[in-house]
């Protein structure tokens, strides 16, 4: 599965989202996002990296940043997810996994030690022009924000 690299031109999508509305990378242009891919809501990886965002989310934003969380989880179970964490930001649901597919956000992973298909935890941010600023793959659901804040030059 190819991944994204510093410059490309990010793949638009437009997902439905945990507040029963749709997103769309497009309607964003102009700004900066931080998009990043995780495998499923309330587990304890997701839920540390998603309150990581939560709690960045003023400063990430201040700085011109707006964060999106994207999983192949359905509607109803990420609704369920940010209103049991507080979470400030959109979670859109990628239930086919073409999204995920088209950023490198899917495929073969190590787990446990096996070769398995799934999400691979994921973050890209994305410039105002729409191309690819920072590309993590195999990200750490436990510090992956912090050492993404240091890499955006914010801490």
């Amino acid at each position: 599965m190819p991944r994204l690299a510093v410059g490309d031109l990010a793949p638009d999508f437009t997902l439905a989202t945990a507040d029963g509305g749709t997103l769309a990378l497009s309607s964003l242009r102009g700004r900066r996002v931080v998009v990043f891919f995780f495998p499923a809501a309330m587990t304890p990886g997701c839920t540390t990296e998603a309150c990581d965002f939560r709690d960045s989310y003023a400063s990430l934003e201040a700085a011109g940043y707006t964060v999106v969380g994207i999983s192949p989880d359905p509607v109803d179970r990420l609704a369920q997810f940010a209103e049991a964490e507080a979470l400030t930001y959109p979670l859109a649901s990628d239930p086919d996994r073409s999204v995920l597919e088209a950023w490198g956000a899917y495929g073969e992973k190590k787990l446990y030690g096996k070769t398995v298909e799934g999400v691979i935890r994921s973050t890209v941010v994305v410039g105002p022009d729409g191309r690819v600023e920072v590309a993590q793959y195999n990200v750490r659901a436990t510090g992956h924000v912090a050492k993404l804040r240091r890499d955006l030059g914010l801490d």
